[in-house]
This record gives structure tokens, sequence and C-alpha cells, in this order.
């Protein structure tokens, strides 16, 4: 594909910037309760602002099923950004037509206005081109810096591209360099761990992967369908039985597939016992695997440790419950610890180093969910498909 063209690529002298972001924040009595989408969109706005462009920002919150709800407002997303970028962030009241085209007109050079919810109209999941004209009228240069939705052929991520010059933001940049080199050309050993409820959800993950890595580490409960294939009881644990033959596929490639050597049990999830640690041989039928046990997290540290790159996705064990989150959080640690290129993607993976307060100490702690399990599967993101390349 050539390289990204991005924000760094454009003259913004007396340009309005059309930006996609993607503050689909999560909220508690109105207010944002989470500014980690927010805060990673900032070194885009603040390249556009140095640079003279006026920034005009689209966003998704929610689920508001194409009408406007006040509960997925982006007005109190508006209000935490102009305190984050220091200065007053107006909001207008539609995301197109004469409100969205009135507060465009109202603001000058270096200056930001966030738009409401583009959602509130059913247009935009829809892909529905005389939308995204209508969106394409409020700038120059479509900037397209939200990662989380590059995987959906929305107005806002891909119908502007056919209105407007679309180059990516920093953020989206960034995704996409950071993880496209670990799969294309890391440096090794290259150990991946994979992890999660079901196989089901990261089987096109597990298959681009087993041939790219070094050591595939598999845990959480799609690990349970791996020791199925290999013989193991696994009780009442969750259980993919229609991808046991797929598993045992993927782990007869030679000795890349590393599965725990003892787990955590229990016989009640929602009693209050705190689990057992037996070896996976020991598993009885009325036992549930929650968690992988402590000399497979000693295994799983060691192959992290030596490892040049590492890449993670999805939980070690039922990791909401504070009683079997330890491998979760080990393997946070230990990525945190490690001096490889370490990059975090998925939901609870990343909830997990942040909760853990080591995001920090991570090469890159993926925005993207969904995204970025499509983009490891090997997918491509319409949203970046639709970019130009090549500046």
């Amino acid at each position: 594909m050539g390289r990204l063209c991005t924000v760094r690529d454009v003259d913004w002298s007396a340009r309005t910037a059309l930006v996609r972001v993607d503050f689909n924040v999560p909220m508690k009595d109105g207010r944002v309760a989470d500014d980690t989408r927010i805060r990673a969109a900032l070194p885009t706005l603040q390249h556009l602002r140095e640079h003279g462009a006026r920034v005009v920002l689209l966003s998704h919150l929610g689920r508001p099923d194409g009408k406007p709800n006040p509960k997925y407002s982006l007005e109190p997303v508006a209000e935490r950004l102009g305190e984050l970028l220091k200065m007053p962030c107006p909001f207008a009241a539609d995301c197109i037509g004469p409100p969205a085209e009135a507060a465009v007109k109202m603001i000058g050079s270096g200056e930001v206005v966030l738009l409401e919810n583009v959602r509130f109209h059913p247009e935009e999941e829809a892909n529905d081109s005389g939308f995204a004209a209508q969106l394409a009228k409020l700038g120059d240069v479509f900037v397209n810096d939200a990662f989380g939705t590059a995987h959906r052929a929305h107005a806002s991520t891909e119908g502007l591209a056919h209105y407007l010059p679309a180059v990516a933001g920093l953020l989206m940049e960034k995704e996409i360099v950071t993880i496209g080199q670990a799969l294309e050309s890391p440096k090794r050993p290259f150990v991946a761990i994979v992890g999660g409820a079901k196989v089901s959800s990261k089987l096109a993950v597990l298959q681009n992967l087993i041939d790219r890595v070094d050591r595939l580490l598999i845990g959480g409960g799609m690990a349970n369908t791996f020791l199925k294939a290999q013989g193991r009881e696994v009780g009442k644990s969750l259980l993919d039985p229609d991808l046991v033959a797929t598993a045992r596929e993927l782990v007869s490639r030679g000795d890349k597939v590393m599965l725990p050597i003892d787990v955590v049990v229990t016989t009640d999830l929602k009693g209050e016992a705190p689990g057992r640690t037996i070896a996976v041989t020991e598993v009885a039928a009325d036992d549930i695997i929650v968690d992988i046990g402590p000399r497979a997290i000693e295994a799983f540290r060691a192959e992290i440790t030596r490892a040049g790159t590492v890449l993670w996705n999805g939980p070690m064990g039922v990791f909401e419950d504070p009683r079997f989150a330890r491998g979760t959080l080990a393997v946070a640690q230990a990525m945190a610890e490690s001096k490889a290129v370490t990059i975090v993607g998925g939901g609870e993976s990343v909830q997990a180093v942040e909760q853990a307060g080591l995001a920090d100490k991570l090469t890159h702690v993926s925005t993207g969910g969904g995204a970025s399990l499509e983009f490891i599967e090997g997918k491509v993101l319409p949203g970046v498909a639709a970019l130009k390349h090549d500046c």
C-alpha cells in the first residue's frame, strides 16, 4: 500500500481540518468518566493548531440507533476537551446543516470545535454518500485519527475520503505503523499472547499469527479448547467444542504453541471460595478453569523476558473477578519489565495494564479494540484503505 499520508504532509495555513476522532468514552452522571481516548487525540490536535489549521471534530458516542438521544450527546466531551487543551472548545448541536456550519464559521486559525454525535443520523452507519457530502462541506482536508472505528465503513470514517483529500492523524499513524511493524518485521523472538473467552472470536488472529511468531502463548477460556484437543479434562469450563479439531491442527505446528501447565479452578463462579491451583492433568469433571496457575505464569514470564517483540490480546482468566486476575496482571507486569517492543491490543488487556498503572511502561497500548483485532487478523480496514498513500 505504501506509506500512509499524514497531517505532516499537508500545509495547514488557511485550511480547515475535518478530523474524525474516537471520543467514544465512558460517561458517568453526564460527565466523562475516563478521558484516555480524548488524551490520545491531543498530539494530532496540537499539530494542527500549531500549523494554523481550523479544527472541526467529528465523533460518535455509544449506540443511539440513528436518532438524537441526550444520553449520548458529546457536549460533556467538549467541556473535558477544553480543559485538556486549556482553551474554550465550542460545541455544535448537530454535525451537519446550519448549527454545524455556523459553529465552524465562528472558529479561527488554531481553534477547535466539536460537532454533535454523528450517529444521531442513521445515514452515518449506512455510509450514505449524501450524508458524507454534507459533512465534507465543513472542511478542506479529512483527517482520520479514529483507529478504533477504522474497521467500520461509515460515512465519517470511509465515506468522507471520497469527497476530500484524506490523511491519517498521528494516533492512526502510530497504531498502523507499530502493530504493522510487529506483524511484518518484528524484532525477534516474536512472542504473541492470546487470551479471552473463546477460540471462535479469535480464530483468525491465531491463524494469522501462528506462521509469524516464534512462540504463541494461549491463556484464558480459549486455552480450554486447546487443552481438550490434547485430550485433557476441562470439566465445566468454557469450551468451543466445534473448534477442538482446529485447535489440534494449530497445536501440531511444531512447538510454537504454549499452553498453561497449571490452572486455577473453582466449582462455583458465584461463590466466595478463592479457587484451587492444580496441574492441568488434575482437572475434575465439576471444575471450572478460571485463571492460569503460578507455574504457567513463570513459564509465560520467561518467554516474555526472552522476547524481542511481545503482542498481547486478551486476559488470562476471569479477570473481572479480583480472585482470578492474578495471571492477567502477572502478564501485564512481565511486559512492563520487559526490554522488548511491547504492544497491547484489545479492551480487557488494555484495561488490565491501565488498572495496574503500567500503560506508560509499554511501547504501545492500542486504542483500537475491534479494529486492532481485525488488523492483527490481517484484514484491510476500510478507514485506513480510504486514506491517501505515498505522499
